[in-house]
């Protein structure tokens, strides 16, 4: 730019795609590492950082997700109720087996901003078991 300003993308210039990731034999980490740029819009040219210029992302078949190494029986998911004692260790065996979509959230909302735009940013994350999801009315791209 020669003036030498800025610029700032405008909320109504944000245009939003739809993504279509199959997560069938992925590993857990990595998926999450790209479905996290994607939702905030990092592959972007208008990308800025302070503000929500990312995508939507469907995720199918979560259920299928593999982890790597010993992942599966020694890493433990961690939630606190906020009460004295009421901290809860859930191994990944378990996780997995119950609610898959609860570990691809804890990874990808561990690979976002620890603020507010992170909450709207998790929004547009839609997860499935299976490989059947309820958007495709939407522009879906691979």
């Amino acid at each position: 730019m020669k003036n030498g300003k800025t610029y700032l993308p405008k909320a109504e210039e944000i245009t939003r795609k739809w993504h279509f990731i199959d997560a069938d034999g992925q590993v857990l980490g990595r998926l999450a590492v790209r479905v996290a740029a994607l939702l905030r819009g990092k592959r972007k040219a208008i990308y800025t950082s302070h503000i929500d210029c990312g995508d939507f992302v469907v995720l199918t078949n979560v259920s299928k997700i593999v982890l790597t190494g010993k992942k599966l029986e020694q890493k433990t998911a961690f939630s606190f109720s906020g009460y004295p004692g009421g901290a809860k260790l859930t191994p990944y065996s378990k996780l997995m087996a119950e609610n898959p979509e609860k570990a691809v959230r804890i990874a990808v909302k561990g690979m976002l901003p620890q603020n507010k735009l992170a909450d709207k940013q998790m929004k547009r994350l839609k997860l499935f078991k299976g490989a059947e999801h309820t958007h495709q009315a939407q522009a879906v791209t691979k």
